[in-house]
Order: structure tokens, then C-alpha cells, then sequence
């Protein structure tokens, strides 16, 4: 099976630290059995060359607003706009095939909303999520919903 692509965005460290994990869990399910699928996580920064994505990938992204409060009144994006900026680029939005968000549960409406955005945007689907850091179970549930999607395209 083709290795599993990823962007993400991490402005604190948090996704960073998350797709460290997950990239690890899909190199030791691989270990175990070779026909499961490693990661290859790519982390899009201020400082990063766009180029044609050409492989389909998965997105993992952080939700940091400015007002609003999610429902009915705006809110505006704040330090993820180069991933956006990278999908939007030329045609990589086709090869946009889901979106994971992560958050703090506390900020309620407001969580996970960019990558909602985003799945809305990109046409694709939000097909997870997790809070913060993530757990050893989020690693594993997710991991899960990617080789399902991966293998339905």
C-alpha cells in the first residue's frame, strides 16, 4: 500500500508533536505487518517552497480565531493561513482527500472550525479530530479512519 501523505500546520508544537506520534504508530504497524501503510508527514511553514502536490494527502490542522464565536457571528483565521494558501495553490485542492482538525474543547463552538472550513473549502471531508496533543487513542482511531479512506479512493 502507498505510504499515507500528510500536511499539517503547528504553530505551538502541539500537531507537531501529534504527527510525530502517528507518523511513529504507522511505522511500527508497518513493522509488524509490511502491507500496512507508513506516513510521510510534511509540516508547511512560512518558510516552505509550494509546490504541485501530485500524490493525494490528508490534512491536520489547529484552530486559532480572532472574535466570533463560531456560530453567528465571524471570526477571522489566524496563523494557519499558509496551509491554506498551499492547498489552494494550483491544483493541489484535488488531491485534498479529508481533513483532521485538533483544538481545545473549551473554546466549544470554535472547536476544530478551521478544519471544517477547510473541509468545506477544499471540498473534502472533515473525517476527524482531536484535542490538543491527542491521545495513544487518537493515534489509533485515526489512523484507522485513514487507511479506510485511503483504501475507498
Amino acid at each position: 500500500m502507498d505510504p499515507i501523505n500528510m500536511l499539517y500546520i503547528s504553530i505551538e508544537g502541539n500537531t507537531r508533536s501529534f504527527m510525530e506520534r502517528f507518523s511513529a504508530y504507522a511505522s511500527q504497524q508497518h513493522a509488524i505487518d509490511s502491507s500496512q501503510p507508513e506516513v510521510v508527514a510534511r509540516e508547511v511553514t512560512e518558510q516552505t517552497d509550494f509546490t504541485d502536490e501530485r500524490e493525494p494527502f490528508f490534512v491536520s490542522v489547529p484552530t486559532y480565531l480572532e472574535g466570533g464565536n463560531g456560530i453567528d457571528s465571524g471570526v477571522k483565521e489566524l496563523m494557519t493561513n499558509v496551509l491554506g494558501e498551499y492547498i489552494q495553490y494550483h491544483n493541489n485542492a484535488r488531491q485534498c482527500v479529508g481533513v483532521i482538525g485538533s483544538g481545545n474543547r473549551n473554546f466549544n463552538e470554535q472547536y476544530c472550525l478551521t478544519a471544517k472550513r477547510y473541509a468545506q473549502r477544499f471540498n473534502a471531508p472533515f473525517i476527524a479530530d482531536f484535542e490538543l496533543r491527542g491521545t495513544s487513542n487518537d493515534i489509533e482511531r485515526i489512523y484507522k479512519i485513514l487507511l479506510d479512506q485511503s483504501k475507498a479512493q
